[in-house]
């Protein structure tokens, strides 16, 4: 078994038993905290009105709302789609909640085919994410999504 079976397999043995929904996004952050190397920001946004606002996290204290038009999560909403920016002092719009963050990648969470909430990650190094860390936060999300259904 591989590192991402593994922790695929640990993720939904310790989120099996819960249905609260920021129990289960308290525990999902701190989980992928503690595994994610040189991560210092883990946290989620949701989707309310016409703006992002701040959901449970890990790491220094953070931006409480972010609206649609700035920065990368502002994108993914946008979007709707995953991204994974190498350098966050070269993607217009980006917005600094932490200027030690260097990369970064955000995915977004559906619930009842809604755009719902986007997952962050932040970095303090340059260039820290790659596709086989969205596919792997990828198959997370797919894991929470069907505790909604």
């Amino acid at each position: 078994m591989d590192f991402q079976e593994l922790k695929l397999k640990q993720y939904t043995a310790l989120i099996e038993d819960e249905s609260d929904e920021i129990a289960l996004l308290a525990n999902t952050s701190a989980f992928l905290y503690e595994i994610l190397e040189d991560v210092n920001w883990v946290g989620f946004y949701f989707v309310k009105d016409n703006e992002l606002v701040l959901g449970p996290f890990q790491g220094k204290t953070a931006c409480y709302r972010i609206p649609f038009s700035k920065g990368v999560c502002g994108w993914v909403v946008r979007n709707e789609k995953a991204i994974i920016v190498p350098n966050v002092h070269e993607f217009d719009g980006h917005i600094a909640c932490d200027v030690s963050s260097k990369s970064e990648i955000v995915l977004p969470i559906f619930k009842e085919g809604k755009l719902y909430a986007v997952l962050d990650i932040d970095s303090a190094e340059l260039d820290n994410f790659c596709i086989l860390e969205q596919v792997f936060l990828g198959e997370i999300i797919g894991i929470l999504e069907k505790k909604w259904k």
